[in-house]
């Protein structure tokens, strides 16, 4: 990942432009993947964990309605997730994730492994991607991980 790390940040350098991440399932490991990286505290601004309904609702301002309907891992949610990033950080990214690592957790409508990753860009919209992933909930984290950071240098490459 530490190639991917370095280029999001030489990227969000150059723009002058920071990031923030709200992390569900993954637990702040995508925090770590990007403050890793030396130097890191000059475009990366804040991470914040809401493993709970409450967390996303205090810290980020997911609405109630929205969890109740469409529950933790949903796009609903992951765009909420991302949009309150937006709200609460003085940043021009976000990056959220929310998903069920397992073993437990899953159900028919949503197995194990389901994911939703959003990024947001201030005044650029957000978009929201799906995921099923395959494995252990260790190999699960790693992917969710992974992807958002993709989606991010993504983004990132095509921002004008």
């Amino acid at each position: 990942m530490q190639g991917r790390v370095a280029e999001i940040a030489e990227r969000l350098l150059a723009r002058r432009e920071w990031l923030a991440v709200a992390e569900s399932c993954t637990g702040g490991l995508i925090a770590k993947s990007l403050t890793d990286l030396a130097g890191s505290s000059a475009w990366f601004e804040r991470g914040v964990v809401t493993y709970s309904n409450r967390a996303k609702q205090e810290l980020l301002g997911v609405p109630p309605a929205v969890l109740e309907r469409h529950g933790a891992v949903s796009e609903t949610t992951v765009l909420a997730m991302a949009g309150g990033v937006l709200a609460h950080a003085p940043v021009q990214w976000s990056l959220a994730v929310t998903g069920i690592a397992g073993p437990g957790g899953g159900s028919a409508e949503k197995p194990v492994g389901t994911v939703w990753i959003a990024c947001a860009q201030r005044g650029g919209g957000a978009l929201a991607h799906g995921f099923r992933f395959d494995g252990d909930r260790e190999s699960v984290r790693a992917q969710t991980a992974r992807m958002a950071l993709d989606i991010l240098l993504d983004r990132l490459r095509r921002a004008t």
